[in-house]
């Protein structure tokens, strides 16, 4: 079944426990990240997590299939998450499908994928709306008001009490991105001490106290360095990095997210267009700022098509290694940002 922006949590929640496939796509990858964690938060027993590349998947396709099939080191409840570009997981649906048809999937774990660069129409998302045991959910670029809202949700959550204008800048410091406005609610949570038990009022002297900063002064100028290939300008940027103390793991959803709206104008508009020529609407539709056309065009010439999906690929690669490594998030950011930006050096269409 196919789901809009404003009815996902509701249809997801309605039948926990019963979709075996969820597709999350469309222009808001942040959007579709939060839906597929909620989703995941709603199943009566999420269990352990195993992730998936789609290129893997691409390579292997029956991998899915016995992956979903195969049951956790100790037994217990688990779920797959997926993290795909444009049509990756094709074939491995297409032939979980089949087996599913056959009876072969019975008892399989749910699985969950997040396609950046797809729509609801796109080759994947065809072939799931038809079954009554998926859902396909399209994300598009949220509003001020809508981020705010989702700000304020989380942080009432977190035992944290926000008014308007405080989370409202938040959502603007997260330049829309809810995933990078999350961030900011735990650190200023732990920072206030709060927690359900224990609410918390939180004012902008304690915003300014955990360093929160804005895409545009934080993470933009470390993105457009990397993606433009600025090999030169890197060292720099990374010094930045470690002096303001941005987290690595926001750094690589900035790259990510940007990675995303190139593949969304990309999918839209065509390979080889000319973003220096779209109007400011086009753009926000993908949620790009006016002001970051220059920098979005010039990083539209050096990724597209295979090159744009195996920087997807190398984020998501990047992204798991943050996280499972946090001592070492540092270093291994500055190792994967060095070979991004050399390898978007080599090349300028």
């Amino acid at each position: 079944m196919k789901a809009t922006q404003r009815d996902f949590a509701r249809v997801a929640a309605k039948a926990a426990g019963q979709w075996s496939i969820l597709f999350l796509c469309g222009p808001d990858e942040a959007g579709a990240w939060s839906a597929a964690e909620k989703a995941i938060a709603a199943l009566p027993d999420p269990g352990t997590r195993e992730e998936i590349a789609g290129s893997d998947l691409r390579s292997d396709p029956v991998r899915l299939v016995d992956e979903a099939r195969s049951t956790s080191l100790f037994g217990g409840a688990r779920h797959i998450l997926v993290r795909a570009s444009g049509d990756e997981a094709h074939d491995a649906v297409k032939t979980f499908l089949d087996m599913a048809d056959i009876g072969q999937t019975d008892g399989a774990c749910p699985v969950v994928i997040v396609a950046s660069a797809a729509t609801d129409k796109s080759r994947t998302a065809k072939l799931l709306e038809k079954h009554d045991n998926a859902i396909v959910g399209m994300f598009h670029p949220p509003d001020l008001s809508s981020v705010t809202a989702e700000v304020r949700a989380m942080a009432d959550a977190s035992g944290l009490r926000l008014g308007g204008e405080l989370a409202e800048s938040i959502a603007r410091a997260a330049r829309l991105d809810v995933r990078l406005a999350k961030s900011e609610i735990e650190k200023l949570a732990l920072y206030c001490d709060a927690s359900p038990q224990t609410p918390r009022l939180a004012d902008a002297e304690a915003l300014a106290a955990v360093g929160a900063v804005s895409e545009e002064d934080g993470f933009a100028p470390l993105v457009d360095a990397v993606l433009s290939g600025q090999t030169r300008k890197l060292p720099g940027e990374l010094a930045r990095l470690r002096e303001m103390s941005l987290n690595p793991v926001g750094v690589v959803l900035a790259l990510e997210r940007r990675a995303g709206q190139l593949a969304g104008l990309t999918g839209r508009h065509g390979p080889g267009t000319d973003i220096g020529g779209l109007s400011n609407a086009d753009l926000r539709m993908q949620g790009i700022f006016w002001r970051d056309k220059r920098e979005v065009a010039e990083q539209a010439r050096r990724w597209s098509g295979r090159r744009l999906e195996r920087l997807s690929s190398r984020l998501a690669e990047l992204h798991r290694a943050l996280l499972a490594n946090s001592a070492m998030a540092e270093l291994l950011l500055a190792q994967g940002l060095a070979e991004i930006a050399r390898f978007a050096s080599t090349r300028r269409n």
